[in-house]
């Protein structure tokens, strides 16, 4: 008996809570004190991915497949980090468009 593709609504949303989970175990492995906000975020982030099974309604802000935007799941990498003690390092912002100096001639060749 052959069965069907794996749902990928249903993959994306256990994959989700296994990874809350993951970062909340760690937290609390590590002893690490999560902020009322980070403790917040993820018990917000398992009933909106429990219920609705992303934890986001704004197609623009994630993938199709996926269960968080993109910006809950650079949050969750922090929270995650934090318990595991890594350093912070700030997001970089800006590169733009930049000058690459000014234009060097080039030697003659005599």
């Amino acid at each position: 008996m052959k069965t069907g593709p794996p749902d990928r609504k249903a993959q994306a949303q256990r994959a989700a809570l296994n990874a809350l989970r993951r970062a909340q175990r760690a937290a609390d492995k590590a002893g690490v004190k999560l902020s009322d906000w980070e403790g917040e975020f993820l018990e917000s982030v398992t009933e909106r991915v429990k219920t609705y099974g992303r934890a986001f309604a704004d197609p623009e802000k994630g993938g199709a497949g996926e269960a968080f935007s993109v910006m809950q799941h650079i949050k969750l990498k922090e929270i995650v980090a934090k318990a595991k003690g890594e350093p912070r390092f700030p997001p970089k912002r800006g590169g733009g468009f930049k000058r690459r100096g000014a234009a060097k001639p080039e030697p003659d060749a005599e």
